[in-house]
Order: structure tokens, then C-alpha cells, then sequence
């Protein structure tokens, strides 16, 4: 399954669970509980992937140490830990990483824990990564900031509820945009490392809130981390992944 399953547009490209069932990836999930190490593959499914930037490229809005352990070690633990979970799960390795988060409901509960954290975890810093970049920031254009201006009446008013939702999460979490069943942008705040590809949904931009993405440089001050992230937005990026959800595939 290479795209979102779509029932219709006027779903906002919502993963219907209906539709997985009938694909039959949510059935074979379901047989996985008896699995057994034979079904195993060889090669680890998951891969960490490589930064598009330097790791001071961010700089002076994210540090280079942070960059360096916040990918280098927290995202390569999500990996590891996410291919050690589905290690005797052969049938659960060919499932994209956003099939397998859309299905977690289905999944064997020996494994289930794992990858809601660990697969989550890994969905979100790819996604995190892609989206930023040095000498990016400003304005969005393109049909980002018609989607913008659609759902919030402008940048700035987008801006402040993303900021206030990133400083209201409580504890550790992200602030994601996704779409709603109406085709505009809705922000959400989520704990721990849960996504809105969980619930069926694409993820069109987020930012972490989890202390290791800012505690070395802004300490507690996760307000002026906010702030200072939008510095680094590739709007280019963010145009691309809209482009793609609006065709329905997968990202």
C-alpha cells in the first residue's frame, strides 16, 4: 500500500480502517502473535536517515551538540529499538513505517508498546529533519500559505496557535499540522512520541517539544525555542509534503 487509502476527498485524506481490513494488512497483522523467529528478514527494515544539512547548519537557532545527539543518538535509539521490537515479526517488517503506525491497533501487544514509541519516534524525526533547513524561515508561499491563510486568516495567527499548543503540551510531546475531515489545516498537540499517522492522518509539518530538542541552548524556556524554530522552516519542504498528501501517497 503506497498511498493513503482515500474513501473520498471529502474525507480529508483520513486512512479509512475499513479499507486497511480490506487490503488485508490488518489481517495479516493479526496472525502475527503466533510469530516465530524463522520469519524473521536479515537486513533491519529501518534505517536511520542522514541529516540534508550539516549539524551547525541550524545554528543560532538549534547548536550543533544538540543536533549532533538529538539525531546521532535519540533518533538512531528509535530505530534500533523499532527493528529489535519487529526482530521476529517477518510479515510486520514489509509494512511501510506508515502502515505500521496506522495498524498499531491490530498489532500483537507483545510488540505494540514498542511501536507506538519507537516507530512513532522514527516517524516523527524523519519527518522533523526534512522540514528544516539554514538560511529558511520567513513567510510561507505557495499553497501553504493559501492553506494558512484558509485556516487561520493568516501566518500570524497560525503561528501563535502552533506556539500555544507547543507551550501548552504538557511534558514531552509535538505540535503537529495535519488535516482535517474539511480539507483544512488543524493543529495538534501530542504526547510522548504518538502521531496523528496513528489515527490514519498525514502529518504536513511538526515541531518536537521533547526537552532534548532545545534543554542544551534554551534550557526551560520552551516558549523562545518555539519561537525561534520558525527560523528554520524550509517552506519549500513543507510545500512538497503538501503536494504529496494532496495526491494521497504516503509520507
Amino acid at each position: 500500500m503506497t498511498r493513503f487509502v482515500k474513501a473520498s476527498q471529502e474525507q480529508g485524506f483520513a486512512l479509512d480502517r475499513r479499507q486497511v481490513l480490506a487490503t488485508g494488512i490488518a489481517a495479516g497483522v493479526a496472525g502475527m502473535v503466533g510469530a516465530v523467529p524463522a520469519m524473521a528478514q536479515a537486513a533491519s527494515p529501518y534505517a536511520l536517515p542522514s541529516l540534508p544539512y550539516a549539524p551547525a547548519a541550524l545554528e543560532p537557532h538549534i547548536d550543533a551538540q544538540t543536533m549532533q545527539i538529538h539525531h546521532g543518538k535519540h533518533h538512531q535509539a528509535y530505530v534500533t529499538n523499532l527493528n529489535n521490537a519487529l526482530a521476529d515479526y517477518g510479515q510486520l517488517q514489509k509494512l511501510s513505517l506508515t502502515e505500521l503506525l496506522a495498524t498499531l491497533p491490530e498489532l500483537p501487544e507483545t510488540v505494540r508498546t514498542a511501536v507506538r514509541n519507537n516507530g512513532g519516534g522514527h516517524a516523527n524525526h524523519s519527518m522533523f529533519w526534512s522540514i528544516m533547513g539554514p538560511g529558511a524561515g520567513g513567510a510561507p508561499t505557495g499553497a501553504v500559505a493559501k492553506a494558512i491563510d484558509g485556516s487561520f486568516g493568516g501566518f500570524d495567527a497560525f503561528k501563535k496557535a502552533f506556539n500555544e499548543a507547543g507551550t501548552k503540551q504538557f511534558g514531552s510531546g509535538w505540535v503537529f499540522v495535519t488535516l482535517g475531515a474539511d480539507g483544512k489545516l488543524v493543529i495538534q498537540a501530542r504526547p510522548n512520541q504518538d502521531t496523528p499517522l496513528m489515527d490514519g492522518k498525514p502529518v504536513l509539518m511538526g515541531n518536537d517539544v521533547w526537552e532534548h530538542a532545545y534543554y542544551l541552548k534554551y534550557q526551560n524556556r520552551r516558549a523562545d525555542y518555539l519561537a525561534a524554530w520558525w527560523n528554520l522552516v524550509n517552506w519549500q519542504a513543507v510545500n512538497d509534503r503538501l503536494a504529496r498528501i494532496t495526491k494521497g501517497e504516503t509520507i
